[in-house]
């Protein structure tokens, strides 16, 4: 009895044991079932691009300003910068009618943020989780799109493509890119799939995290004109699309809530920024006269927006003739959104949001040539813009 006695919480430690490991191993499975290989590839690829971006951001930093970077928190600090600031005091404070010009940030980001911050408790660290996993989502369904429309080959080549694109790094940082990605994609492949109340949902969730949310509404329904000229019947679920304006709702209640007028973001762009809607060809002048500027900023506000711009404009273009009119439409969309203003201002950064191009960049590089150069001119510019902006330069 008694050597029955010794051995049976012993056994029964060992049958627990077992049980937890096989549990996590069913847990593993179903995970590896439901994300193909290709899918494990791309989230590899972003995961080692942002550790690279770091070290990388670190070497720089210590290099060009002779200043030693300690290994840890001061890593990520050295990224955060610029509208980063802004979005980690709105999770931290909240928004005020004490300071008013928060209430240009559309709110999903920092509510997010400071959600993630009750787990991890800090605030910059929640802010960098929030977009890391924003961007594994985001290459994961940019694949699947990529895969559904064309090939594997043309999915992974586009994902490499993005994730070295040269205003790449904002995906990795405190910024609103990776989540608002995540969120668009997610509607557009959820449209693409007819799974039209989901495309609803993330359109709208989308629209709370970044003003061209709007692209959204006429994509969407491109996509159901497209699917009622090829079926030609009627289906009521493409009414989910009316779901997207909510998430400009609570920007608008936001607003009203913090000034007492729902449309004071208007009113602050012409404050804060000294922009206002216009031709597209008054902003494209205008930033052929920032090349008059100093040499820095003639670079940054002049060259490189232009640059951008033209890329953006011959994807648009290409986009008509080479793509469904779901994608033609989001980035034509998105490029008019961006230059029918009184002046063009970080059209490298928002390009990013474009993500047809990325899709077209993948049959250019077909032909090794220009496989070659999309990859020289991304990784360069890549390296150029985001030792800068380490730097606490304006980077777009």
């Amino acid at each position: 009895m008694n050597e029955e006695a010794t051995s049976t919480p012993s056994g029964s430690i060992r049958r627990g044991t077992d049980s937890r490991w096989r549990i996590i191993k069913e847990a593993w499975t179903r995970i590896t079932r439901w994300l193909p290989a290709d899918d494990w590839l791309v989230v590899g690829w972003a995961l080692a691009t942002k550790a690279l971006l770091l070290v990388f951001g670190v070497a720089s930093y210590q290099a060009l300003e002779d200043e030693k970077v300690p290994f840890g928190w001061p890593w990520l600090e050295i990224w955060h910068q610029w509208d980063a600031i802004h979005f980690v005091r709105l999770a931290e404070f909240g928004y005020s009618a004490a300071d008013k010009f928060k209430a240009w940030f559309y709110p999903l980001y920092p509510w997010s943020v400071r959600f993630v911050n009750y787990l991890c408790g800090d605030f910059l660290g929640a802010s960098f989780l929030v977009s890391g996993i924003a961007l594994l989502f985001a290459v994961v369904i940019l694949r699947r799109i990529a895969v559904l429309e064309w090939s594997g080959e043309i999915a992974r080549r586009s994902v490499f493509f993005f994730l070295i694109f040269p205003t790449a790094f904002y995906l990795h940082i405190g910024y609103t890119e990776s989540l608002f990605l995540a969120l668009a994609l997610g509607s557009v492949f959820a449209a693409r799939k007819e799974r039209w109340w989901l495309a609803g949902v993330l359109g709208a969730f989308s629209w709370m995290t970044r003003a061209n949310g709007i692209v959204l509404l006429p994509t969407l329904a491109v996509e159901a004109g497209h699917q009622w000229f090829i079926g030609k019947r009627w289906r009521w679920q493409w009414l989910w699309v009316a779901l997207v304006p909510a998430g400009f709702a609570v920007y608008l209640f936001l607003n009203w809530r913090i000034s007492g007028d729902p449309l004071a973001f208007l009113k602050m762009r012409k404050e804060l920024f000294h922009m206002s809607s216009s031709w597209p060809w008054i902003g494209i002048t205008d930033a052929f006269r920032n090349l008059r500027r100093n040499p820095n900023q003639a670079e940054i506000v002049g060259t490189q927006e232009l640059i951008f711009t033209a890329v953006g404009f011959v994807c648009a273009v290409v986009s008509w003739f080479k793509l469904r009119p779901i994608y033609a439409t989001w980035i034509t969309g998105n490029w008019l959104l961006l230059v029918c203003v009184t002046f063009i201002e970080s059209m490298p950064r928002y390009a990013l949001t474009m993500f047809p191009i990325f899709f077209l960049f993948a049959f250019v590089s077909e032909k090794r040539f220009w496989s070659t150069v999309i990859t020289v001119w991304s990784l360069l510019f890549l390296a150029l813009f985001s030792s800068l902006f380490v730097r606490g330069w304006w980077v777009f």
